[in-house]
C-alpha cells in the first residue's frame, strides 16, 4: 500500500509548518513532506527548528493523526568549494537530528551541484555522503535521490547510476515526475524509467509538467537564446504532458509500495482545489 502525502509547500506563506498538518487533515490527506520553508530547512541554509518547533511539529501531528512522513531538504553538499560543502554537511547533521526528534526515518534530497562541473560535483556529492553515513545509520533514516534540473545529474540514467555505485542499503531514488522530460532527454518514457529503478525506487513526487524540448525546443522561449537556465513545472495532473496512465501502470505492475508525494506548486489561488483532486485520482489508481 502506498502513502500519499502532501508536501504543503503552498500553504507556508500563510500558516506554520504545524499549521499545514491541520490543512492536510482538512483536505483529506494522513501524511505531509516537508519541503523547504523558512521556519524549518530553507534551500541551503542551516535548519532553524528549536525544540518549541519540534513540540509544536509533534503536537499538531497528535491532534490530526496526520504524519511527517518526510522531509525533503535541499543544501549545497556537492559543492566545489570545500568551506561551503562542510557547511551543508554541518547543516545535514541538523536536519537529521531534527528528523529523529520529529520521528521521521526517510528523507528525499537532490545532489545540488553544478553541471558544469560535473565530476568535480560528483567527487564532492561522494565525500559527503561518506562522511554522513554513519549519521544517517546510526539515526536508522534512509535517503532517496532524485535527479533534477540543473544539478550535475539531470537524468535518470546517470543519477540511478551514482546511487548505485555508493553501494547503500537505505540509500534510494526517487521518482520525479514532473521532471521526466529532463530525466530522458524529452523522450517522455515515464512507464521505462520506473521499470528500470524499481529495485531501489522508493517514492515518487506526484505533478504535472510540459516537455521542454517539444517543438523543436520552443514549447518555450528564453530570452537570450542559449542562457543558461531550466525550465520546468509542478502542475496538477492534466496541467502538462506526464503519461499518467503509464505511470501508474507501471508503479502497480512493479507493487510499488513507497511514498507518494503530492507537490504542486505556484497555484497558490487554487492550491485546496488542485491537492483535492490530485489525492482522489491517487486514491482510485491505487485503491486507497
Amino acid at each position: 500500500m502506498v502513502d500519499i502525502a502532501l508536501d504543503p509547500n503552498m500553504y507556508y506563506r500563510t500558516m506554520s509548518t504545524a499549521q499545514t498538518l491541520h490543512k492536510a487533515a482538512e483536505l483529506g490527506f494522513k501524511h505531509v513532506e516537508l519541503s523547504p520553508n523558512t521556519e524549518f530547512h530553507l534551500w541551503h541554509h542551516y535548519p532553524k527548528g528549536d525544540d518549541q518547533f519540534v513540540a509544536e511539529l509533534k503536537q499538531a501531528s497528535k491532534d490530526t493523526g496526520v504524519t511527517v512522513r518526510t522531509l525533503n531538504p535541499v543544501f549545497n553538499w556537492s559543492s566545489t568549494d570545500e568551506t561551503e560543502r562542510q557547511a551543508q554537511v554541518r547543516n545535514w547533521r541538523r536536519l537529521l537530528e531534527l528528523a529523529d526528534q520529529i520521528g521521521v526515518r526517510e528523507i528525499v534530497s537532490e545532489f545540488s551541484g553544478n553541471p558544469n562541473t560535473p565530476g568535480e560535483c560528483e567527487a564532492q556529492w561522494y565525500r559527503s555522503l561518506e562522511e554522513l553515513a554513519p549519521v544517517f545509520e546510526n539515526y536508522g533514516i534512509s535517503l532517496n535521490m532524485e535527479a533534477h534540473p540543473y544539478d550535475f545529474v539531470e537524468t535518470q540514467e546517470e543519477a540511478y547510476a551514482i546511487i548505485r555505485g555508493a553501494n547503500l542499503e537505505w540509500l534510494g531514488y526517487e521518482y520525479c515526475a514532473p521532471h521526466t522530460f529532463h530525466l530522458s532527454k524529452g523522450l517522455g518514457n515515464a512507464g521505462e524509467m520506473i521499470r528500470a529503478a524499481a529495485p531501489k525506487l522508493r517514492e515518487v513526487h506526484i505533478s504535472d509538467s510540459y516537455n521542454h524540448l517539444a517543438n523543436d525546443g520552443n514549447r518555450y522561449i528564453i530570452n537570450p537564446p542559449g542562457v543558461d537556465a531550466r525550465v520546468h513545472q509542478h502542475n496538477e495532473i492534466g496541467q502538462g504532458e506526464v503519461p499518467w496512465d503509464e505511470v501508474f501502470s507501471a508503479l502497480r505492475e512493479i507493487n510499488f509500495d513507497g511514498v507518494l508525494s503530492v507537490c504542486i506548486f505556484g497555484w497558490h489561488e487554487w492550491a485546496d482545489e488542485m491537492n483535492v483532486r490530485v489525492l482522489e485520482r491517487l486514491k482510485k489508481e491505487f485503491n486507497q
